[in-house]
């Protein structure tokens, strides 16, 4: 194939693509299998590789950028980008349309959904898309147009048949609801904080330095407004959004045209009942002006337009009634106590149960057993006590059991500390979650033992702490249900390999309070054998640099309490190695006395041996980003420990950059 061959044809399968694209992500109707795509961006990925000259910034390749760095230079705002103003009632809202229809007895109005994200500017120059903004401060924002490229409902080359020499529109970029779950649970397992509700997981996903990432996050769009326009002359507002639907944009949806207060209530009400069916969230309902020509006339404030106002939704509020506390016991003896109330409907769900966090929470709200309470959803998904209304007759504050409601032994709470715990490693309830952390990969890495077949055991008496796992035989799992012969040995052969973990691994397994994988191959470092170990002094351990007082209080008493010693010793004549090797860290490289955070899921190394060989070669894995810390290395799915450090302007690292320090 010659150039002007390949030219065509890279030409026609860009067409043909993007139309597909629409069609899968904005229509929501794809007319292609998925393999008939995947063919035709295969063809087209070579084509421009072999015609590196030919490839253009609107192929549909170029939506997911590799590794590229956005630096998020600055970007003025032609059209200021202006909020709006808040009301929060019927009266303001009726208040609003009369005085606009005093000034134009026949205004008409566009009533729209308020969609919950991240406002931004998307702006095309001869049907192109050029460049993409955040709002900022509404005169100045962020070049974000690497990462929007990511998001497929944005049309890199408009779907019309003039060709416009400027268009600039404004959108609101979201998290869908079920990616927000799933991303939630993803930063869980990986040990970050979670974002906490659909919008900052949008605003985050956008700010991230390698659009590859913000890709993986699957955000999405709607157009809501035309910001400027060269070739066409609009009239009305209605008009705008009926044109950017033609030209491809994904827009926002349900909204109507309305002529008195009273047919924007019904829409407002209309929209409130439907808002926990959608797979989006929405905060409230924009009431515009639809006429251009009025709103010039209307004009606005330095900050807000006054052609337009945002009806916001209370936070949906229900009186029920407490029924009981009860007090959950966790890996760790925390004693949590959780709210179980007469069942209500909050935010499209039922709810019963609320966390009452401490005894802390509980005494500040004044809460009793049978009193009337206040219950929300923060943030339309986590359901939270707000207060108590009334007490029942004779009522008195709860107080949190002084002695563990599983195993009896008196609770402790720490000094600087809110929550009370049972300090009892041994404790029946604490005991699933300490085996669950016992297994996993990066304690004692027992492939195959899982939660589900945790509880198996524990139901069948099989197991009664980590060290009876050291005695299961095949035979008893064959008895099990749903173990074959070749399931039954694999989990054999995984418990038998586990015995060579070292032994900062084992100290790891223990789940010994604040004593993470770091914390323990610092304590094998200094003492290099259990026993060394289990005679070393508080103030030895202390003196372990990234150790404080209350580390040290928290190894030597478990390291001296009899449940522990005896599982150590069961552990030791079951066969463990309990042997540790020092590492000999190198000097003089590029991660010598530099500190490191790891975010994210790498796909190419577990992050244990990525913080190993960082620590091999003489750098520092932190578990917190901090103005000390030197680089991130990012991996996918990463999340609020990314975004501190760009905040705080510090190196971020992909993990192919990572890779090739090493």
């Amino acid at each position: 194939m010659n150039k002007n061959q390949a030219e065509y044809r890279i030409q026609e399968l860009s067409k043909i693509l993007e139309q597909y694209n629409y069609e899968y992500y904005v229509q929501d109707n794809p007319s292609v299998e998925d393999y008939v795509y995947d063919e035709l961006m295969q063809e087209l990925k070579k084509l421009e590789a072999e015609f590196p000259d030919l490839l253009s910034p609107q192929s549909p390749t170029q939506r997911v950028g590799g590794m590229v760095s956005n630096q998020f230079e600055k970007v003025s705002h032609v059209v200021q980008m202006q909020s709006l103003q808040d009301v929060f009632d019927f009266e303001q809202v009726d208040a609003f349309v009369a005085k606009c229809h005093e000034v134009f007895p026949e205004a008409e109005f566009s009533v729209e959904p308020k969609i919950d994200g991240l406002s931004v500017s998307l702006e095309y120059h001869d049907n192109k898309f050029v460049l993409g903004s955040t709002r900022g401060d509404g005169f100045t924002g962020e070049d974000v147009t690497a990462n929007l490229k990511t998001i497929y409902t944005i049309p890199l080359q408009l779907k019309l048949k003039e060709t416009l020499p400027l268009l600039e529109v404004r959108g609101e970029v979201y998290m869908p609801r079920e990616q927000f779950l799933k991303l939630a649970a993803q930063q869980e397992e990986n040990g970050e904080q979670p974002f906490k509700n659909p919008r900052n997981a949008a605003a985050g996903s956008l700010r991230q330095k390698y659009s590859e990432i913000t890709a993986k996050r699957k955000l999405d769009i709607f157009v809501f407004n035309l910001q400027r326009c060269e070739g066409r002359e609009f009239a009305s507002h209605s008009e705008t959004l009926e044109f950017l639907k033609e030209a491809g944009f994904h827009m926002i949806p349900d909204w109507k045209l309305c002529h008195t207060a009273e047919e924007i209530r019904e829409v407002i009400k209309a929209i409130g009942e439907s808002r926990q069916n959608l797979p989006y969230d929405i905060d409230g309902v924009v009431i515009k002006i639809n006429r251009l020509e009025q709103r010039t006339l209307f004009g606005s404030t330095s900050k807000t337009p006054k052609w337009a106002i945002a009806y916001k939704f209370p936070p949906e509020e229900k009186e029920t009634t407490l029924r009981e506390i009860e007090v959950n016991v966790g890996r760790t003896g925390a004693l949590t106590p959780v709210a179980v109330f007469d069942t209500i409907t909050l935010a499209g769900t039922s709810v019963s149960r609320a966390v009452l966090h401490n005894q802390d929470f509980i005494t500040e709200k004044n809460i009793c057993v049978g009193d009337r309470i206040i219950v929300r959803k923060a943030g339309d998904i986590i359901p939270e006590v707000l207060r108590s209304v009334s007490h029942a007759e004779h009522a008195e504050p709860y107080r949190l059991p002084e002695c563990c409601p599983v195993c009896g032994a008196k609770a402790v709470r720490d000094e600087g500390e809110s929550v009370l715990r049972c300090p009892n490693i041994a404790c029946p309830a604490q005991l699933h979650k300490q085996l669950v952390h016992f297994a996993s990969r990066d304690a004692m890495n027992i492939d195959g033992l899982g939660t589900a077949l945790i509880n198996l055991l524990l139901e069948q008496k099989l197991v009664q702490t980590p060290a009876d796992l050291y005695a299961l035989k095949a035979e008893q799992l064959l008895e099990l249900e749903g173990f074959q012969k070749k399931s039954a040995e694999n989990l054999i052969n995984a418990i038998e390999k586990s015995k060579t973990a070292s032994l900062d691994r084992v100290i790891y397994a223990l789940g010994i309070r604040n004593i993470g994988q770091k914390a323990a191959k610092l304590l094998c470092d200094k003492f290099l054998t259990l026993e060394a170990l289990e005679q070393a002094e508080k103030t030895e351990i202390a003196a372990i640099e990234g150790f404080g007082e209350t580390m040290a209080e928290n190894v030597y008493a478990a390291l001296h309490d009899a449940s522990v010693k005896n599982l150590l010793e069961k552990l030791k004549a079951a066969g463990l190695a309990m042997s540790y090797e020092k590492q000999e860290v190198l000097s003089d490289t590029f991660f010598s006395g530099k500190t490191f955070v790891l975010t994210g899921t790498l796909t190419k190394m577990k992050r244990a041996e990525a913080k190993q060989r960082i620590e091999a070669a003489g750098g520092k894995v932190s578990g917190s980003v901090s103005k000390k810390t030197d680089y991130v290395i990012a991996g996918e799915e990463a999340g609020s420990k990314l975004t501190k450090a760009q905040d705080l302007q510090i190196e971020i690292l992909s993990e192919d950059e990572f890779l090739k320090k090493l």
